[in-house]
């Protein structure tokens, strides 16, 4: 028997929704942003920990303040420069702050 294209439409609309609808598996907040990222942890005025994502080019830095940041499309070598930076903060205002579309991945505790 041959499905007519709405109808087949309609399944995958009823899947999609059925499944868009289930809970969303546990995130770091409430913008439902998983971190899967690996930082590394270093003393700084303002940063706790910063990784990178070869693979995504996505810079994610933690603020002592416990906020969480995802910067995109940020080269490598910014990366490499923050990481041997002798001020992380100053680097990161110089050179990151700004200039990067940003995602929230955890807001600072209130």
């Amino acid at each position: 028997m041959r499905v007519p294209p709405i109808a087949l439409c309609a399944s995958i609309l009823l899947f999609a929704t059925t499944v868009a609808a289930d809970p969303p598996p546990k995130a770091s907040d409430s913008t439902g942003t998983i971190s899967h990222i690996k930082r590394q942890t270093f003393r700084s005025t303002a940063l706790a920990s910063v990784g990178y994502s070869n693979r995504l080019h996505v810079l994610e830095i933690e603020f002592i303040n416990g906020a969480i940041y995802r910067y995109l499309d940020v080269a490598p070598n910014i990366y490499r420069d923050l990481m041997i930076a002798p001020s992380k903060a100053i680097f990161y205002d110089a050179n990151i702050r700004r200039k990067y579309r940003s995602l929230h991945v955890r807001r600072r505790p209130e």
